[in-house]
């Protein structure tokens, strides 16, 4: 059982920044999961952002290289998705997800951009204006 909550959306305005976070409860010990982020945005295709695996080898969409940086900490049971240059076309619901256990950074990202998930929060709104 893994339970993921995510903090940090809101609303910002064209160049500005916003952190997310995702606390993570599990039995399982949290370094054993690759992490991640994906966005759904309304009339959009879903998009994996970022992965995470358990060593801090990360994957991002090219959509979001360079301005995007995911992290974790792993005695906190913690990822963060630190957005900055946000752009309209940012505006989305974000969501964490627990990908895989055991997993190569390689399987995480190809079963993220598969949706095949382990677990997923809520989800976070971030609206970014121009």
């Amino acid at each position: 059982q893994v339970q993921l909550v995510e903090s940090g959306g809101g609303s910002v305005q064209s160049g500005g920044s916003l952190t997310l976070s995702c606390l993570v409860t599990s039995r399982y010990t949290y370094s054993t999961y690759c992490m991640g982020w994906f966005r759904q945005a309304p009339g959009k295709e879903r998009e994996g952002v970022a992965t995470i695996d358990g060593g801090g080898g990360t994957t991002y969409a090219d959509s979001v290289k360079g301005r995007f940086t995911i992290s974790r900490d792993n005695a906190k049971n913690t990822q963060d998705l630190q957005m900055n240059s946000l752009k309209p076309e940012d505006t989305a619901m974000y969501y964490c997800a627990a990908v895989c256990r055991y997993c190569s950074s390689s399987t995480c990202r190809r079963r993220m951009d598969n949706n095949e998930l382990h677990t997923r929060g809520r989800g976070t709104q971030v609206t970014v204006s121009s």
